[in-house]
């Protein structure tokens, strides 16, 4: 499985509200990221991914799609998307688009048929139950808080929705609405797309046992997260999928697939499982939740100091396993997660810089297709908001809702975690310059600029050789520029140690040595005899080169990558 196209891209994920708006309404458009494709170019990508840009009420930010096929108004017309594809055809660049399959809007013209009667030929479409003695079917507790249930009062039956109350499930069991489905898929094919993001694949399939969960203590509903994710009959609707539409083209599929594990994986995207191409589980994204200390909480807004071998065991996990039989994707951030910077780095004024390109070093020099989030090649990072009203995303409302106001938690640990974990920290505007508004629009944006937009920003780095977005350049072109870092095999070394990441890539005759202080102290480091014996150049370095040398002194945040001679 060497030379698909897919497996030598560099994709470039842009969330569309957020990246360039063009007309100066305040939010990002399909014009502005025809604006910066030779930004794009420039920077070594080869394909982008663009977030949902269907009509939508913008519910979760057009994830509840009411069309699939028209373009939102705020972010143009059909026209400019073929226009899009027409502009990063022309320089040899691929466009990926998300595929919302789980769910649509409350108000696509499916669900509103739905609701109307239990007869009406669009019911089955979505996944509708009656109440138990006045209650919900289940006490299953929705991603987004509150129950997975919302009562219908016109048929007196409750409809299913595992995300947004606006964003009701389909119900995969239904042969015509896959139909449908697939037919949708075709037109955009056909359009000229070159490949899916298909997000949260992972729960086509429920339990329709609806059978209640127990409840921990201190919270409302049930986390029982596996009635929908991740079941059997997932992989026959993919495979089927493959066989009804995806088999007639040469495109990209990378399923999203949170909470899979390492055998999930497989399933999702081996080579001999005929499903997807490759798929995104967040197991690194997650290493430092810590449920215990808030129970009251779902994990993702609990969190404990960074133990690096966690970090490094969940990498290598992917990297070993999956080698041979599926293809990675490696990534450090997206629209659903905080910024990589404040996450796992340093986004201090002493350290960002430094700290960014560390963290720039350990991932892209993996194994697997590169997926860089729009704003981390700058070294964006999170913002603190502190009034609640500042901030857009409906996960952030539920939670403040079932803790705040309900004396379960105080305003000041809520916000504290929103200020770490919140997907607001990736979405607001992309910081283009020093001028107002970052230079993301003239009108006031949609959610509020990061204010240090003034010290981080896309010209700045431009002008600075030694800035994030020319290492950044540099890291691509190498990458690009030798089979080993897309062919190559992994092998992890010092597994348990605390400071330290320090693996090689190797194929056939070439081994290159990635070398990484993931934090801010001096460390000594003894290297393996194995790697030191043989004489090595210097290939990229985010401080003073140095000799491959069996002992070592590593500064804060310091990365250094050889190739053996």
């Amino acid at each position: 499985m060497h030379g698909k196209w897919w497996q030598e891209a560099v994709i470039y994920q842009i969330y569309p509200k957020s990246f360039k708006d063009s007309n100066n309404d305040g939010i990002g458009d399909i014009q502005g990221i025809i604006e910066k494709l030779d930004y794009l170019k420039d920077l070594g990508v080869t394909a982008i991914w663009v977030c949902p840009f269907y009509e939508s009420p913008m519910d979760d930010q057009g994830y509840d799609v009411s069309d699939f096929y028209k373009v939102s108004n705020d972010y143009g017309t059909l026209t400019d998307i073929q226009k899009l594809i027409e502009e990063l055809h022309q320089r040899d660049m691929k466009l990926i688009i998300d595929l919302v399959l789980n769910h649509t809007s409350d108000e696509h013209p499916w669900f509103v048929e739905s609701k109307k009667t239990k007869d009406n030929p669009y019911r089955d479409y979505y996944i509708w139950h009656k109440g138990k003695d006045g209650c919900p079917p289940t006490n299953w507790e929705s991603f987004f808080g509150g129950s997975v249930w919302k009562y219908d009062e016109i048929t007196d039956e409750y409809y299913m929705h595992i995300f947004s109350e606006k964003m009701p499930d389909l119900n995969w069991n239904h042969a015509q609405m896959r139909k449908d489905i697939y037919r949708m898929m075709h037109w955009w094919l056909n359009q000229g797309v070159d490949g899916f993001r298909i997000d949260a694949v992972a729960h086509l399939d429920k339990n329709c046992n609806f059978v209640n969960r127990s409840i921990p203590e201190g919270r409302l509903y049930s986390p029982c997260y596996d009635e929908f994710s991740n079941r059997p009959k997932v992989h026959k609707h993919i495979q089927e999928m493959v066989k009804d539409v995806l088999s007639f083209y040469d495109v990209m599929t990378v399923g999203e697939a949170g909470g899979a594990s390492l055998d999930d994986a497989l399933k999702y995207c081996a080579y001999d499982r005929n499903e997807f191409n490759m798929i995104i589980s967040f197991d690194h994204c997650w290493v430092d939740v810590d449920p215990c200390s808030a129970s009251y909480l779902p994990s993702k807004w609990t969190y404990k100091s960074l133990h690096l071998p966690d970090l490094k065991k969940s990498l290598a996990k992917y990297q070993i396993n999956l080698y041979g039989k599926a293809w990675n994707t490696i990534f450090w951030s997206n629209h659903d997660q905080p910024r990589v910077l404040s996450h796992y780095g340093n986004d201090s004024t002493a350290y960002r810089k430094k700290s960014a390109k560390m963290l720039g070093t350990v991932l892209y020099f993996l194994g697997g297709t590169p997926f860089i989030y729009q704003g981390e090649e700058i070294g964006m990072t999170n913002v603190s908001f502190t009034n609640i009203d500042d901030y857009r995303d409906i996960e952030i409302f539920t939670l403040y809702k079932e803790t705040v106001l309900n004396h379960i938690s105080t305003k000041e640990d809520i916000i504290d975690r929103i200020q770490k974990r919140s997907r607001d920290n990736a979405r607001t505007p992309m910081q283009w310059d020093d001028s107002k508004n970052a230079g993301f629009s003239q009108s006031e944006p949609w959610i509020k600029v990061n204010p240090n937009y003034i010290d981080i920003n896309v010209e700045d780095n431009l002008l600075d050789k030694g800035s994030i977005y020319h290492y950044y350049q540099k890291i691509f072109n190498i990458r690009q520029n030798t089979k080993t870092l897309i062919y190559g095999d992994f092998k992890l070394y010092l597994e348990e140690d605390e400071n330290i990441f320090l693996y090689t890539r190797s194929y056939q005759e070439e081994t290159y040595i990635v070398l990484a202080n993931f934090f801010e102290k001096t460390i000594d480091v003894v290297l393996p005899e194995e790697i030191c014996w043989k004489k090595a150049e210097i290939m990229i370095c985010n401080d003073i080169e140095k000799p491959l040398s069996r002992n070592m002194k590593l500064h804060p945040y310091e990365a250094i990558v050889y190739r053996i001679l």
